[in-house]
């Protein structure tokens, strides 16, 4: 569902009325705006450094854990491989990482920050702590805490409806 948008391109206050037919999804509804939104600004956020949302969550384990299988990467970032792959792929040709074959294992791809990333890292950091001032705006502490934790029962319980549909 989309949202009116407002002279200046983003999108309408929550205030805006709720369609009728969502009424019985309210949660839904507010988790799927807040989410987009969140997209939105990291993406604007991101575009200034050259990466797209969640390219800075594979390289900010690669620069915290060292080169890693990329199968341990679609496992730490709960991602798939098909995504992680054209993931890696992108920061490959933007220079970001290199990818080479494990020694102990020809099956797998190690991949490795490069020197270009490593560069970019305190930049990428002050996007996140940029980003979390946006989401945080208007909140004391407490309510920080607060929504941290309904957040995390929020995805306990997505977690295990997701895996009682497999």
């Amino acid at each position: 569902m989309s949202q009116p948008e407002t002279t200046a391109g983003t999108t309408a206050p929550a205030d805006v009325p709720m369609p009728d037919s969502v009424a019985a999804g309210a949660l839904n509804h507010a988790i799927l705006r807040v989410a987009r939104l969140h997209r939105m600004l990291a993406g604007q956020l991101l575009r200034r450094v050259g990466l797209h949302p969640g390219q800075e969550l594979v390289m900010m384990q690669l620069w915290d854990r060292g080169p890693q299988r990329q199968t341990d990467l679609v496992r730490l970032l709960g991602s798939d491989a098909a995504t992680m792959t054209r993931t890696v792929r992108r920061l490959e040709n933007a220079g970001f990482v290199r990818r080479y074959p494990c020694a102990t294992d020809k099956r797998a791809t190690i991949i490795e920050p490069t020197a270009a990333s490593n560069a970019l890292r305190g930049e990428v950091e002050q996007v996140w702590t940029d980003l979390e001032a946006g989401v945080a705006e208007g909140m004391t502490p407490a309510q920080q805490a607060e929504a941290v934790e309904v957040l995390s029962r929020i995805e306990e319980s997505l977690a295990r409806a997701t895996s009682q549909q497999t």
